[in-house]
């Protein structure tokens, strides 16, 4: 049996995908407790991640990181020789992150996502996306772990968690009241719109949900959920379509990662388009009810744990054998304002009244 010292896990992509990745850095914490979690991300996601108690480090990677490749090779050699890695999770096994374990073969446990091209540099290998394997992306990130079962009992957890840092959370209520947030009343964060468009559900059907929101509770107040630029446009005409309702403080804005993890701890209920942020509000202990487009599998990115997390794609009102030949719109237009709003409103009565 050998001594686990240090763990470097891999996880280039998106925000969701990061935040995920926190439940398979706290199983490698809690299995080796005396061991270092590294984790290396995209530059831009590291403030989400920073403080958590399970990562030691945090490996950021920006873009001048990345190119031209002569710079990328430099600085994956240095991450692998300034440490001696007794573990390394490639979580994507692309040509790029293979390079890890390229330049680090001494390390005993050389894990990642099979790939025909992985073989000869990955000891271990495990296809998280085989369509014969069940759960959702915790678990299956989760079986990366199973390969060192022989090493220690791998004391495995599905939660995934993001950690504010102190007076962050107090600080933006002060921001949010300045700008007409009352606390003694509930407050929805709401996913208007998207960063990719073919996520996004068509915003008429949003907005008769919104309206009918607002109708039977009149006492929640409604913050957009949007980035500058395109998806602020988006949210700022949903606001005009409704009608500049009052109830809607189209002007509260998380300005960073940060802030935005601080609005989300303010909220008592998300609901919208499927994204970051969804799994951001999960990660806090908020609940959600998110819509998930044909693209998505709900099955594999719904993940299920202590906080109440549902959602609907359009699988769930017609079956998949039942639409072939739609387009892609349409497949999406499946989903229909009666239908979120029966499963959608049994939830905030539960959650806001």
């Amino acid at each position: 049996m050998k001594k686990i010292n240090k763990i470097l896990i891999i996880r280039f992509r998106q925000m969701g995908d990061a935040i995920l990745t926190t439940a398979l850095c706290s199983t490698m914490k809690r299995s080796f407790p005396d061991a270092e979690i590294h984790l290396v991300l995209n530059a831009g996601l590291v403030p989400a991640l920073e403080g958590h108690p399970d990562i030691d480090r945090i490996i950021p990677f920006r873009k001048e990181d990345n190119k031209p490749l002569g710079v990328y090779l430099k600085k994956v050699w240095k991450v692998v020789h300034d440490e001696r890695y007794d573990v390394i999770v490639d979580m994507r096994a692309t040509v790029r992150t293979l390079l890890f374990s390229l330049f680090s073969l001494h390390t005993p446990y050389r894990i990642g996502r099979k790939k025909g091209y992985a073989g000869f540099l990955l000891n271990h290998q495990v296809d998280v996306y085989d369509k014969k394997l069940k759960g959702d992306m915790v678990q299956r990130n989760l079986l990366y772990a199973t390969f060192l079962e022989k090493e220690a009992p791998i004391q495995y957890t599905k939660d995934f968690k993001l950690y504010l840092k102190k007076g962050e959370k107090e600080e933006f209520r002060r921001y949010m009241e300045q700008e007409g947030i009352d606390f003694t009343r509930p407050v929805m964060l709401v996913g208007v719109t998207t960063k990719l468009p073919h996520k996004k559900w068509e915003e008429g059907m949003m907005k008769q949900v919104i309206q009918r929101i607002l109708e039977r509770y009149k006492n929640l107040q409604l913050i957009f959920n949007y980035a500058p630029g395109a998806e602020e446009a988006d949210a700022r005409r949903m606001f005009e379509a409704l009608g500049r309702p009052t109830a809607v403080k189209i002007e509260v804005q998380a300005r960073s990662l940060r802030q935005l993890m601080a609005l989300c701890s303010n909220c008592s209920f998300y609901f919208g388009n499927e994204g970051g942020a969804r799994h951001m509000v999960q990660a806090l202990g908020i609940p959600s009810y998110s819509i998930y487009s044909p693209k998505v599998n709900k099955s594999i990115w719904l993940p299920s744990n202590e906080v109440l997390a549902e959602g609907i794609c359009p699988n769930d009102v017609q079956p998949s054998n039942e639409t072939e030949g739609m387009d892609y719109w349409e497949h999406f237009g499946l989903i229909t304002p009666k239908v979120v709003c029966s499963k959608l409103f049994p939830l905030l009565d539960n959650y806001l009244l």
